[in-house]
């Protein structure tokens, strides 16, 4: 194997005429310059230099080896600078997929502080509800995933989970409803109403939560969009259960929120491989989404 040490060598002694000059210029022993261009032809297999007088001439496959040597050493210091700056965080990149509620409340916050803190990292995001968003990560089509779940499972065991926060749901009902001014509702109460819902994960954890109480909830609407669901509660076409996280950011008008009982609560994480824990820029990525979680 062709080291890169003894092409700088063989560039030295090609540059200079001499082993004695080429390790000057190297600072290094003449011995050594002599010993390094051994191995180099020992890995070649054939003479690289011949003895004329004084200096030494190149053979012509040392001529061809020089040539390529120029190549091969500005590659390998491009490499360096690149990789350098990756793991000092001065470049790089971190593909994120979210799902909205989470996109609209702790990915800006997140992404903000990791471009203020290494602006040469480039951050990205596609949205997806969980498990797409998982499936993503696995197939290699993010750097990080956010995701949520309603009861420990061993979906994840294979994964690096990193917790955000515990996001509590909430109903919510039409601003005129007997229910509007309550500080609590048992979601029993609601058995006969039209019921507005969300994406599949939540759908299912809905119509568990409501069997749990007695009721099956009779879903008139389904829709992943949250603003669409204030939208349909505000209307007075059912009631809904909303995460916190998503009232954060969405205007309910002609809706009230109302606590749960029992209540209902998810976890949110985030989510990488194993394997990509240790690159620098996902590493500071999620450090910023759990401090951001944690406000």
């Amino acid at each position: 194997m062709i080291e890169a040490r003894h092409l700088r060598v063989l560039r030295a002694v090609a540059a200079t005429g001499s082993f004695s000059a080429a390790a000057r210029e190297l600072g290094c022993t003449q011995p050594a310059v002599s010993q390094q261009m051994k191995a180099l032809e020992t890995s070649a297999g054939t003479p690289l230099l011949v003895c004329t007088g004084r200096e030494m001439r190149l053979t012509e496959a040392g001529e061809a080896l020089v040539r390529h040597a120029a190549g091969i050493l500005a590659g390998l210091t491009a490499a360096e600078d690149e990789v350098a700056a990756l793991a000092g965080l001065r470049a790089g990149r971190v593909r994120l997929v979210s799902f909205p509620s989470g996109s609209s409340t702790l990915v800006p916050r997140a992404v903000a502080a990791m471009r203020a803190d290494h602006p040469g990292t480039r951050v990205s995001l596609v949205e997806a509800e969980p498990p797409r968003s998982v499936d993503m990560l696995r197939a290699g089509d993010c750097e990080i995933a956010l995701a949520f779940r309603y009861e420990p499972s061993p979906e994840w065991d294979d994964l690096v989970v990193r917790p955000l926060l515990t996001d509590r749901l909430v109903g919510l009902v039409p601003e005129d409803h007997p229910f509007a001014d309550s500080a609590e509702v048992g979601i029993g109460t609601l058995a006969e109403e039209p019921w507005i819902a969300g994406c599949p994960r939540c759908r299912r954890h809905l119509v568990d939560v409501c069997e749990a109480a007695g009721f099956t909830p009779r879903i008139d609407f389904a829709t992943d969009d949250y603003p669409a669901v204030a939208g349909l509660v505000g209307a007075g076409l059912g009631v809904a259960v909303l995460p916190e996280l998503a009232m954060e950011s969405v205007r309910h008008k002609g809706a009230r929120a109302v606590r749960l009982d029992p209540e209902v609560r998810r976890e949110v994480v985030a989510l990488t491989l194993p394997d990509l824990e240790p690159v620098p820029a996902v590493t500071a990525m999620l450090d910023r989404l759990v401090a951001t979680g944690r406000r």
